[in-house]
């Protein structure tokens, strides 16, 4: 874990056991929502993930096991409530390159987001739609697929600015009242030119920018 309070580092070396404890689909799911939606009981998780409260329960021991959630302040003396301990989990990628187990967890991990920008647009199209936001919403929201030719040191420039600006505007509208939780994710992944003679990615070869 490095300086940060707020970020959970995860070395593949040192961190074995905690990273095969956030292998588990519904562990990444309930902390997410302890991080999204601030703590909660096993059985309101339960209710949330369409899980028994007893599953639920014993997902969240693992994780706080391994430190990735703590015991928050209870209401009251019945049912224990859980927070998370840090808004996000990173790693370095060349470091889980270097073993079958944390490849693995990369692409679990990468699937997981996928499956989260999916339940998020749901969501967002859901409450637009029911009002629950103002038109000021409007414009800014939305998805962009862009195709930018990169050199490795320009994508890695990128991923640094972007990181400090969203540092800099969290820290700006931390108190404000009008700020709402944003789901924000980024892809940067190099793809090399299919061989044109390979008739297999026809049909499969459409993408575009939007």
């Amino acid at each position: 874990m490095d300086g940060d309070e707020h970020k959970r580092v995860l070395d593949p070396e040192h961190d074995t056991a905690a990273l095969k404890a956030l292998t588990h689909p519904l562990r990444i799911r309930l902390l997410g929502l302890l991080r999204l939606d601030g703590p909660a009981t096993a059985s309101e998780l339960a209710a949330r993930t369409g899980e028994s409260s007893a599953s639920a329960s014993y997902h969240l021991r693992v994780l706080a096991k391994y430190a990735f959630i703590a015991e928050a302040e209870h209401r009251d003396g019945r049912e224990r409530r859980w927070r998370a301990l840090h808004t996000v989990t990173s790693w370095s990628n060349e470091s889980m390159e270097s073993s079958a187990a944390g490849r693995a967890f990369l692409t679990l991990s990468r699937r997981r987001q996928i499956e989260h920008l999916e339940a998020s647009l749901a969501r967002h199209e859901a409450d637009m739609a029911a009002g629950r936001f103002g038109q000021e919403w409007v414009e800014p929201s939305g998805i962009s697929d862009l195709m930018p030719r990169l050199t490795a040191t320009s994508l890695t420039e990128l991923w640094d600015a972007l990181g400090r600006k969203l540092e800099e505007l969290t820290a700006r509208d931390a108190d404000d009242p009008h700020a709402e939780n944003v789901m924000f994710l980024i892809a940067g992944l190099p793809l090399a030119p299919h061989d044109r003679s390979d008739t297999d990615h026809e049909d499969t070869d459409r993408g575009g920018a939007s």
